[in-house]
């Protein structure tokens, strides 16, 4: 009943999207009332919504008649689990991509009256919930019948059972890629729309800046759940489904600093960024879903794989076709000063955009090489430690530098460098005295005290008149924060594995744990096997008990750490194997320092961009003396 149910949902949804695309093309054209078409993709939002319910439903209910509670649901997997497993596996977890990409469509259709812009843009978000409808009907659909229906399913993957992040990641993660939509559709149908289009930039930036603030987070929250999670004691791998998520982030960063005021004299910077964001969110569906890549964060190989590239190289094709007709040059489009603020802002996208096309080699190269030679070739972290490193580095160093420059005195701008500057080079000689890290963390250790020095006196300096500037500097100062925690854990983590006897010691630094014992258990019908250790360092002695679960219904075993956070430094112990007659366990210390310093630049950085949408939102607000009908609605985005 319930598997009937979806599926007649996700008919109707797919009916609804496509009648959203003929309506809005007939409001673009003709003028026609947008009510009819507003219906159509709040249709379209209710039979996503309808479809998700369903599918919860019968996950919690274990309705293993439906294919996708019999694979992936379980009775022994605990509620929250159950619910998040919705998003666990591939089919799942398009349902919520279709609920989430359907949200922002009906938000941005709520316009009684809406321009030709939003009218095209609407046409243009609506073509792309068609094709998602009918990848999840056709390709993906999770409630088909199974028979016989089994008594008992696996449950979802062992590794997402274990922390809470689960369910929070993917669903900011989703929220933060299918925000780029907007921008997208906003860039295409600029061109379509005429008149109306000329400012389609100020329009797309406040749904920009919603996305890029919620992708921050669920970069953030991913980076942190896997530290916590996988047991190797790193948040960042460069994995391709990683690097994925980092590729329209990147875009995006540099699509909010070309749109700065409006971004006008940076069109065609602005289309191509614009574009470039949503396009890299649909390659990295391709490389998550599509089994293209070897990944513990990608989904197994699917039917989807084909339909989704074709989806990528459809989109190009539209992009390419609608945006590449030459435009007439915006006023104060010619050359700028070469020290000036709008000069920063284009080297700064310029530095991006290298980032981001260094990441995408990376991550694309071996698939392209295998056709060629027969075997996938690898890129190691080495690859990416030599090339997007630098430029991170760089890039951090023009952080410091533009604020500095939105004063239009050289002079001033200059004396304002100085400090910052002064600070910097001694941060680096008091650093490379001490403990010689290496030229590359020094450099980041230097740019940060420059950044952060340079970004104190600007707000300092601004105290009174709080704002974008304010919202920059939160973003800047954890970017910063970020750079210190990587320069530091990268440089100054220290970690040992051995196998141990019970009453041995493994010591790293001035850190020592040593093994008490070992015991075996059931848990929710799984084998858990703990350590029982001491871990002694500054001065303190505690109990830490990291563990082995199997999962037998997936056959798999999964390392829990036992991780101590402080100010300084986490101490980070995983159990690796354990002797069969227990009198013995392999394990690995990690002293991994100023990695908290990372969570909190990355909750920086989300701050910074929801100060930044605040400010926004209150800039567009109407006066109250403007006339009823000229006034934009009140909130973000619009």
């Amino acid at each position: 009943m319930l598997g009937d149910l979806g599926a007649a949902s996700l008919t109707a949804g797919l009916v609804s999207a496509v009648l959203a695309v003929l309506l809005w093309l007939r409001v673009a054209l003709l003028g026609a009332a947008s009510r009819p078409a507003r219906l159509a993709s709040a249709g379209a939002l209710l039979a996503a919504a309808a479809a998700c319910g369903l599918l919860e439903a019968a996950l919690l209910a274990h309705d293993f008649s439906v294919r996708f509670v019999a694979e992936n649901g379980g009775r022994h997997v605990p509620v929250y689990y159950t619910i998040t497993s919705l998003w666990s596996a591939m089919d799942g977890s398009l349902l919520l991509w279709l609920l989430i990409l359907c949200g922002f469509g009906a938000l941005l259709a709520r316009r009684r009256a809406p321009d030709r812009l939003r009218a095209y843009a609407m046409v243009v978000v609506s073509v792309v919930t068609t094709l998602f409808f009918a990848l999840s009907a056709f390709a993906a659909d999770p409630f088909q019948a199974v028979h016989p229906v089994p008594l008992d399913g696996p449950g979802p993957n062992p590794l997402l059972q274990q922390h809470p992040a689960m369910g929070v990641h993917p669903p900011l993660l989703y929220a933060g890629y299918l925000g780029m939509v907007v921008p997208f559709a906003l860039a295409l149908a600029a061109p379509l729309a005429g008149r109306a289009g000329r400012d389609w930039v100020r329009v797309a930036r406040p749904w920009a800046l919603a996305a890029w603030a919620t992708l921050t987070a669920g970069v953030a929250v991913g980076a942190w759940w896997s530290y916590a999670v996988l047991g190797w004691g790193g948040y960042w791998a460069w994995d391709p489904v990683e690097n994925a998520s980092l590729l329209p982030w990147l875009t995006a960063t540099a699509f909010l600093h070309t749109s700065l005021d409006g971004g006008r004299s940076r069109e065609r910077w602005n289309t191509t960024l614009a574009c470039g964001s949503f396009l890299l969110v649909l390659l990295g569906t391709f490389l998550t879903r599509s089994g293209a890549v070897a990944s513990v964060h990608a989904f197994t190989e699917s039917p989807l794989g084909p339909l989704l590239l074709g989806f990528v190289l459809l989109a190009v094709l539209a992009a390419t076709v609608l945006t590449g007709r030459n435009r007439p040059a915006a006023p104060g489009a010619g050359r700028a000063p070469l020290l000036s603020r709008r000069t920063a802002v284009l080297v700064n996208a310029v530095l991006l955009v290298t980032v981001a096309a260094v990441v995408l080699i990376g991550t694309v190269l071996p698939l392209l090489t295998e056709p060629l030679t027969g075997a996938r070739s690898s890129v190691g972290p080495g690859y990416y430690q030599r090339t997007a490193v630098p430029l991170a580095v760089v890039l951090l160093l023009l952080a410091g530098v533009t604020p500095a420059l939105w004063v239009r005195d050289r002079a001033t701008a200059l004396r304002r460098l100085a400090l910052p500057g002064i600070v910097g080079l001694a941060t680096v000689a008091a650093i490379g005295l001490l403990s010689r890290p290496g030229p590359a963390v020094l450099t980041a250790f230097g740019a940060a005290a420059f950044v952060l020095t340079g970004l104190l006196t600007e707000v300092t300096a601004r105290r009174r008149r709080p704002g974008r500037a304010w919202a920059a500097a939160l973003a800047h100062a954890g970017l910063a924060l970020v750079a210190v925690g990587v320069a530091g854990s990268a440089a100054y983590g220290q970690a040992d594995e051995r196998t141990v006897r019970v009453g041995e010691t493994l010591r790293v630094a001035d850190v020592s744990v040593r093994l008490v014992s070992v015991h075996r258990s059931l848990d929710e019908g799984r084998m858990v096997v703990r350590a029982t250790t001491e871990l002694s360092g500054n001065g303190t002695t505690r109990t830490a008990t990291p563990a082995l679960r199997y999962d037998p219904a997936r056959d798999t075993a999964v390392t829990v750490p036992a991780i101590s956070s402080g100010p300084r430094r986490d101490t980070y112990l995983t159990l690796i194997a354990v002797a069969e007659d227990g009198g013995s366990a392999t394990l690995r210390l990690a002293v991994n320092p100023l990695v908290g310093l990372i969570w909190l630049g990355g909750a920086l950085i989300t701050v910074g961009g929801l100060t930044a949408l605040a400010v926004t939102a209150r800039s567009r607000r109407p006066r109250r003396s403007e006339p009823a009908d000229r006034r934009e609605p009140a909130g973000v985005p619009a």
